[in-house]
């Protein structure tokens, strides 16, 4: 018999909040987190706006001499799985901790660190290089440092499946619980990309807006879509299994219901132009979950703002839940956030979590004029109430990778 899997504890690392609660109020206030960049100089740079995490200080979670010994990525996801740790009450060491588990995604891993080292290679040579360049720059990192920080000896992989890798990361710690391999699992994304040479190959691929604008430059579903905005930070889950959770006492804040997991096999970059495998995807986490269609009250979408990608994920929402799509609400929680390309999923199942708790359904912010193909209900520009009982959370990335996760109001 499958196990039941429930979250006890949420971390979140954001410019809009370093905090579940403080992110989550400016979420679902439809504030915008997203600025001119100020990491370094964007004047040559098409895309000049990013939601990036300013003035960041990990010093109440790391010692300075450790952090110096961790790309941004790291710090991000030792914070926000530190404060999920914290919600969830675990004192992991009373616990055993081979019944401990972490998976946490990342797209790129240490971007910082490898431009750094890149700099210093061609600028002074092959001995200036830091001998923590590899530790450091790895995705597996996060995974490693969360699970040294906590002892956590039992089941740890990194997930890199591009802007899926947080779905797969929780479906994947999902199905380690479910099966009964662990009791605990940390899981969500982390990334830290908003460099030079991040921004240098997704402006080159013309991947990203270029509206200088920072408060209208992420229009998801909108016509004047014109590529995503890059954000950064991490959003971590402590997922348990439900009677271990009972047995402690501890505060149950939602369940993870069900899990998808498929691939487009079409394209590097593109989605499949049909979305057979999205909403096959879809289709599974629901069917995983032992519900209907009709029984989604909000889909939170991967909705990058791409003219390409939004209307397929529109004709993938339309498939999933045919005549009764108008009836399912599905907002792009990106226009705020930004896309946080390896971490979207965790910051988003945050946001999907915490959509069912509180009844609210937060906005897509930006959306004038729907672009074609793009009439549904995106819960536009301002946020409203809502009872839900299953919600969806989404994510494509590249290589076709497509993750889908079923969250449940805990009763």
């Amino acid at each position: 018999m499958k196990k039941r899997v429930v979250i006890t504890g949420m971390g979140v690392v954001h410019a809009l909040g370093c905090d579940v609660e403080t992110f989550w109020n400016s979420v679902k206030a439809g504030k915008n987190g997203i600025s001119t960049v100020s990491r370094f100089d964007v004047t040559d740079y098409p895309t000049k706006v990013a939601a990036e995490l300013r003035d960041f200080d990990s010093s109440a979670y790391i010692d300075k001499k450790e952090a110096r010994r961790m790309d941004r990525f790291v710090q991000y996801a030792v914070v926000a799985a530190s404060q999920a740790v914290t919600q969830s009450g675990i004192d992991f060491s009373t616990m055993d901790p081979y019944r401990a588990g972490v998976i946490i995604g990342s797209g790129i891993g240490g971007m910082d660190t490898l431009e750094e080292n890149s700099r210093i290679l061609f600028e002074k040579g092959v001995k200036r290089v830091s001998p923590f360049f590899a530790p450091m720059m790895i995705a597996n990192m996060a995974s490693a440092q969360v699970a040294i920080r906590f002892g956590i000896k039992g089941y740890n992989v990194c997930v890199v499946t591009a802007c899926a890798s947080s779905n797969h990361a929780i479906g994947d710690a999902f199905r380690m619980i479910q099966g009964g391999y662990v009791d605990m699992m940390l899981s969500g994304g982390a990334e830290a990309c908003i460099s030079g040479l991040g921004f240098s190959g997704f402006c080159a691929s013309r991947a990203m807006s270029t509206n200088e604008d920072p408060a209208i430059a992420c229009r998801p579903f909108d016509k004047g879509h014109d590529g995503f905005v890059m954000g950064e930070g991490s959003g971590i889950l402590m997922l348990e299994e439900y009677e271990h959770a009972v047995r402690r006492g501890a505060k149950i804040l939602g369940e993870i219901a069900g899990y998808g997991c498929t691939c487009d096999a079409y394209h590097m970059t593109a989605p499949h132009p049909e979305g057979e495998a999205g909403a096959k995807c879809m289709q599974i986490a629901i069917e995983d979950a032992g519900i209907r269609p009709e029984q989604i009250g909000y889909v939170n979408a991967h909705g990058t703002s791409t003219p390409v990608g939004d209307p397929i994920e529109v004709l993938v929402a339309k498939t999933v839940f045919g005549e009764n799509v108008g009836n399912v609400p599905m907002s792009s929680t990106k226009s705020m956030t930004g896309h946080l390309l390896g971490a979207a999923g965790g910051i988003e199942a945050v946001i999907t979590a915490l959509s069912i708790r509180d009844s609210f359904l937060p906005p897509t912010i930006n959306l004038q004029e729907p672009a074609e193909g793009c009439d549904i209900d995106f819960v536009p520009n301002i946020g409203r109430a809502k009872q839900i009982e299953f919600a969806l959370s989404n994510s494509l990335g590249f290589g076709g990778h497509n993750g889908a996760i079923v969250l449940k109001r805990y009763a």
